[in-house]
């Protein structure tokens, strides 16, 4: 049965974290020049998170297991973790003490009936429901038509990391901040990794990325997570041009793993009287077709 290797995870997650803290970062005096280790030294990080270098060693091999809250805590603090990555190590721990490799039930491949009533009663704003794997699950009217060309893969359910690192000559079309773009499919991959390492479609999704992309390659490698948040998604559409949209992107508790993004912009501005536009356009192009429907 496929699953990720926790101990490897840990090992190589908290390594590169320790690695880009330098001693000075740190709060810690740099006696001497001359350091053969990249960043902190590991009895550094054991000082800062008040353990011994013996304890903190086991968890760097990858041992989690015993690990309290408290002393993970205490381990983020020293290396310094933004919200994303203290998370991260969080869900790795929580994973490793898991008795058996308990699993989390399977992330959700379809979307209740009300779900999609709720994304279609969404009129004015493009709006989808995706999971931590980046299918595609469920989309209105305008998605449809504003992510055409992520949809325009054959293959349901569409996925949005196969377009950006497989389909790279129209992502970079797309995506006006492709390299940011890039960065962040991978981390929030990798995030989804650490809280569900037994799921073998994202386990598959991973490797054909891994088998495809030099560039998921390197980002992967990186070990950066990042969480699904609001912010600005600057896209150039195929049909409308330029648009510059503000992303609130919301967890759904009553269907975990599965999150709803809506793509707005405020009246009166170039971006809202593309998305005038592009509805007057679906509105023409929409038809039927297996899965979720497309624009073309």
């Amino acid at each position: 049965m496929a699953t990720i290797d926790l101990r490897t995870e840990i090992k190589e997650f908290l390594s590169s974290r320790r690695a880009r803290i330098t001693p000075e970062q740190a709060g810690l005096p740099a006696y001497g020049g001359n350091r053969r280790v990249k960043g902190l030294r590991r009895e550094e990080v054991a000082l800062l998170a008040g353990v011994s270098v013996d304890y903190y060693v086991r968890m760097e091999r990858g041992s989690l297991a015993g690990a309290s809250d408290g002393v993970i805590d205490a381990v983020a603090s020293a290396l310094k973790l933004d919200e994303a990555e203290r998370d991260h190590l969080f869900h790795l721990a929580r994973q490793s003490r898991a008795p058996g490799g308990r699993r989390r039930r399977r992330p959700a491949v379809t979307v209740r009936p009300a779900l999609q009533q709720v994304l279609e009663a969404i009129t004015d704003a493009p709006a989808w429901i995706c999971n931590g794997r980046y299918d595609v699950l469920a989309t209105n009217h305008l998605a449809r038509a504003l992510f055409s060309p992520v949809l325009a893969d054959p293959r349901r359910p569409a996925n949005i990391a196969r377009f950006v690192y497989l389909d790279t000559q129209a992502a970079r079309t797309f995506f006006v901040d492709y390299d940011r773009i890039v960065c962040d499919v991978a981390a929030k991959l990798r995030m989804e990794a650490g809280r569900n390492p037994h799921d073998e479609e994202l386990i598959a999704l991973v490797g054909e990325l891994a088998t495809s992309s030099e560039l998921f390659r390197q980002r992967w490698a990186s070990q950066d997570v990042r969480l699904h948040r609001s912010g600005r998604k600057r896209l150039h559409h195929p049909v409308v041009g330029r648009l510059d949209l503000d992303v609130e992107a919301m967890e759904l508790p009553a269907d975990p793993g599965l999150l709803l993004t809506v793509y707005t912009a405020a009246a009166g501005t170039v971006t809202a009287d593309g998305l005038a536009l592009l509805a007057s356009w679906a509105a023409s192009q929409e038809r039927p077709a297996d899965g979720i429907r497309t624009p073309g």
